[in-house]
Protein backbone atom coordinates (compact mmCIF):
# COMPACT_ATOMS: atom_id res chain seq x y z
CA UNK A 1 0.00 0.00 0.00
CA UNK A 2 1.24 3.59 -0.56
CA UNK A 3 2.30 5.11 2.80
CA UNK A 4 -0.51 7.63 4.28
CA UNK A 5 1.13 11.57 4.40
CA UNK A 6 0.04 14.14 6.58
CA UNK A 7 1.37 18.14 5.68
CA UNK A 8 1.66 19.04 9.28
CA UNK A 9 3.74 16.30 10.28
CA UNK A 10 6.21 17.40 8.09
CA UNK A 11 6.03 20.61 9.47
CA UNK A 12 6.11 20.44 13.12
CA UNK A 13 8.33 17.35 13.68
CA UNK A 14 11.71 18.81 14.31
CA UNK A 15 10.29 21.54 16.43
CA UNK A 16 8.54 18.46 18.53
CA UNK A 17 11.97 16.39 18.27
CA UNK A 18 13.71 19.47 19.88
CA UNK A 19 11.30 18.92 22.68
CA UNK A 20 11.43 15.23 23.35
CA UNK A 21 14.89 15.30 22.84
CA UNK A 22 15.55 16.47 26.35
CA UNK A 23 11.64 15.40 27.46
CA UNK A 24 12.02 11.88 27.07
CA UNK A 25 16.12 11.47 27.73
CA UNK A 26 15.60 9.22 30.81
CA UNK A 27 12.42 7.40 29.46
CA UNK A 28 12.46 3.98 27.95
CA UNK A 29 9.06 3.23 27.00
CA UNK A 30 6.28 5.40 25.25
CA UNK A 31 3.13 5.14 24.31
CA UNK A 32 1.89 7.45 21.59
CA UNK A 33 -1.38 7.30 21.38
CA UNK A 34 -3.12 8.40 18.30
CA UNK A 35 -0.43 7.93 15.79
CA UNK A 36 -2.55 9.03 12.50
CA UNK A 37 -0.59 8.48 9.61
CA UNK A 38 2.83 6.79 11.66
CA UNK A 39 4.79 9.65 10.52
CA UNK A 40 5.55 10.62 13.93
CA UNK A 41 6.22 6.86 14.87
CA UNK A 42 8.97 6.36 12.08
CA UNK A 43 10.77 9.78 12.51
CA UNK A 44 11.09 9.92 16.57
CA UNK A 45 11.91 6.16 16.68
CA UNK A 46 14.55 6.85 14.75
CA UNK A 47 15.87 9.87 16.46
CA UNK A 48 15.57 8.01 19.86
CA UNK A 49 16.95 4.94 19.25
CA UNK A 50 17.15 4.33 23.46
CA UNK A 51 13.23 4.32 23.61
CA UNK A 52 10.52 1.51 22.69
CA UNK A 53 8.14 3.61 20.74
CA UNK A 54 4.63 2.08 20.98
CA UNK A 55 2.34 3.30 18.29
CA UNK A 56 -1.31 3.22 18.44
CA UNK A 57 -4.20 4.20 16.90
CA UNK A 58 -7.58 3.24 15.76
CA UNK A 59 -8.11 -0.11 13.51
CA UNK A 60 -8.39 1.80 10.18
CA UNK A 61 -5.54 3.45 10.60
CA UNK A 62 -3.14 0.50 11.53
CA UNK A 63 -2.19 -0.09 7.89
CA UNK A 64 -0.83 3.11 7.08
CA UNK A 65 1.10 2.99 10.21
CA UNK A 66 2.58 -0.61 9.91
CA UNK A 67 3.71 0.84 6.36
CA UNK A 68 6.11 3.61 7.28
CA UNK A 69 7.18 1.23 10.29
CA UNK A 70 7.90 -1.59 8.08
CA UNK A 71 9.74 1.20 5.71
CA UNK A 72 12.08 2.39 8.05
CA UNK A 73 12.34 -1.52 9.96
CA UNK A 74 13.71 0.03 13.19
CA UNK A 75 14.29 -2.86 16.37
CA UNK A 76 12.64 -0.44 19.09
CA UNK A 77 9.25 -0.27 17.07
CA UNK A 78 6.64 -2.99 17.95
CA UNK A 79 3.70 -3.64 15.82
CA UNK A 80 1.15 -1.01 16.51
CA UNK A 81 -1.17 -1.52 18.94
CA UNK A 82 -5.37 -1.22 17.94
CA UNK A 83 -6.28 1.50 20.66
CA UNK A 84 -9.39 3.36 21.18
CA UNK A 85 -9.57 5.27 24.48
CA UNK A 86 -13.53 4.05 24.86
CA UNK A 87 -12.09 0.04 24.37
CA UNK A 88 -9.72 -1.70 25.72
CA UNK A 89 -6.08 -0.57 26.85
CA UNK A 90 -3.17 -1.81 26.52
CA UNK A 91 -2.03 -4.07 29.18
CA UNK A 92 1.87 -2.58 29.51
CA UNK A 93 3.17 0.00 31.68
CA UNK A 94 4.90 3.25 29.98
CA UNK A 95 6.86 6.05 31.52
CA UNK A 96 6.01 8.02 29.00
CA UNK A 97 2.99 9.15 27.26
CA UNK A 98 2.81 11.22 23.94
CA UNK A 99 -0.07 12.61 21.52
CA UNK A 100 -0.35 14.97 18.94
CA UNK A 101 -3.23 17.14 17.58
CA UNK A 102 -5.75 14.63 19.25
CA UNK A 103 -7.45 16.56 22.24
CA UNK A 104 -9.77 19.15 19.85
CA UNK A 105 -10.36 15.78 17.01
CA UNK A 106 -11.58 13.52 20.41
CA UNK A 107 -15.07 14.72 22.11
CA UNK A 108 -14.76 15.95 25.67
CA UNK A 109 -15.84 12.88 27.36
CA UNK A 110 -12.93 10.93 25.37
CA UNK A 111 -10.88 13.27 26.73
CA UNK A 112 -12.13 12.42 30.07
CA UNK A 113 -11.84 8.67 29.55
CA UNK A 114 -8.22 9.44 28.23
CA UNK A 115 -7.38 10.83 31.37
CA UNK A 116 -8.99 8.88 33.44
CA UNK A 117 -7.78 5.79 33.17
CA UNK A 118 -4.14 7.27 32.33
CA UNK A 119 -3.34 5.55 35.92
CA UNK A 120 -3.91 2.01 34.40
CA UNK A 121 -0.80 1.99 31.84
CA UNK A 122 1.42 4.78 34.06
CA UNK A 123 4.30 3.99 35.99
CA UNK A 124 5.05 6.18 39.01
CA UNK A 125 6.89 8.77 37.55
CA UNK A 126 5.03 8.67 34.00
CA UNK A 127 5.42 11.74 31.85
CA UNK A 128 2.76 12.78 29.88
CA UNK A 129 3.17 15.24 26.92
CA UNK A 130 0.76 16.45 24.18
CA UNK A 131 1.11 18.62 21.21
CA UNK A 132 -1.49 20.76 19.97
CA UNK A 133 -3.48 23.94 20.24
CA UNK A 134 -5.10 24.96 23.50
CA UNK A 135 -7.35 27.91 24.59
CA UNK A 136 -6.04 29.99 27.66
CA UNK A 137 -9.01 30.44 29.81
CA UNK A 138 -11.51 29.86 26.85
CA UNK A 139 -9.99 32.42 24.60
CA UNK A 140 -8.53 31.93 21.87
CA UNK A 141 -4.34 32.21 21.48
CA UNK A 142 -4.60 33.86 18.15
CA UNK A 143 -6.85 34.50 15.00
CA UNK A 144 -5.96 31.30 13.60
CA UNK A 145 -6.87 29.18 16.00
CA UNK A 146 -10.19 30.68 16.60
CA UNK A 147 -10.63 30.26 12.45
CA UNK A 148 -9.26 26.38 13.55
CA UNK A 149 -11.97 25.93 15.93
CA UNK A 150 -14.51 27.00 13.74
CA UNK A 151 -13.84 24.57 10.83
CA UNK A 152 -13.57 21.68 13.76
CA UNK A 153 -16.95 22.27 14.70
CA UNK A 154 -18.04 22.67 11.30
CA UNK A 155 -16.60 19.15 11.00
CA UNK A 156 -17.98 18.08 13.89
CA UNK A 157 -20.31 19.02 17.36
CA UNK A 158 -17.69 16.96 19.33
CA UNK A 159 -14.46 18.53 17.95
CA UNK A 160 -13.05 21.74 19.56
CA UNK A 161 -9.60 23.36 20.76
CA UNK A 162 -9.46 22.34 24.61
CA UNK A 163 -8.86 24.83 27.25
CA UNK A 164 -6.30 24.42 29.14
CA UNK A 165 -6.96 24.48 32.31
CA UNK A 166 -10.40 22.16 32.12
CA UNK A 167 -7.48 19.42 30.99
CA UNK A 168 -5.06 20.48 33.76
CA UNK A 169 -7.74 19.63 36.00
CA UNK A 170 -8.48 16.19 34.42
CA UNK A 171 -4.94 15.65 35.07
CA UNK A 172 -4.66 16.59 38.45
CA UNK A 173 -7.58 14.31 39.42
CA UNK A 174 -5.14 11.16 38.41
CA UNK A 175 -2.34 12.56 40.26
CA UNK A 176 -0.29 13.94 37.61
CA UNK A 177 0.94 17.56 37.61
CA UNK A 178 1.72 20.24 34.96
CA UNK A 179 5.54 20.69 34.75
CA UNK A 180 5.68 22.16 31.40
CA UNK A 181 3.73 24.70 28.95
CA UNK A 182 6.03 25.34 26.25
CA UNK A 183 5.46 27.33 23.11
CA UNK A 184 5.69 25.72 19.73
CA UNK A 185 5.30 27.28 15.86
CA UNK A 186 1.56 28.12 14.79
CA UNK A 187 0.27 28.87 17.74
CA UNK A 188 0.75 25.33 19.09
CA UNK A 189 1.92 24.03 22.61
CA UNK A 190 3.39 21.37 24.48
CA UNK A 191 1.99 20.87 27.52
CA UNK A 192 3.58 18.22 29.76
CA UNK A 193 2.17 16.67 32.84
CA UNK A 194 3.98 14.24 35.64
CA UNK A 195 2.80 11.47 37.73
CA UNK A 196 3.33 11.70 41.35
CA UNK A 197 5.11 15.44 41.02
CA UNK A 198 1.93 17.39 43.22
Amino acid sequence: MSKPHSPSCARNRDPILQVLRGLLADRRRVLEIGSGSGEHAAYFAAALPHLIWQSSDRAENLPGIRAWLDEVALSNTPAPLEFDVTGRWPQQSFDAVFSANTLHIMAWTEVQQLFARLPTISTEDTRLIIYGPFNDHGRYSSDSNAAFDQWLQARGAQMAIRDAEAVDALASQVGFSLTDDIAMPANNRCRVWRRGTG
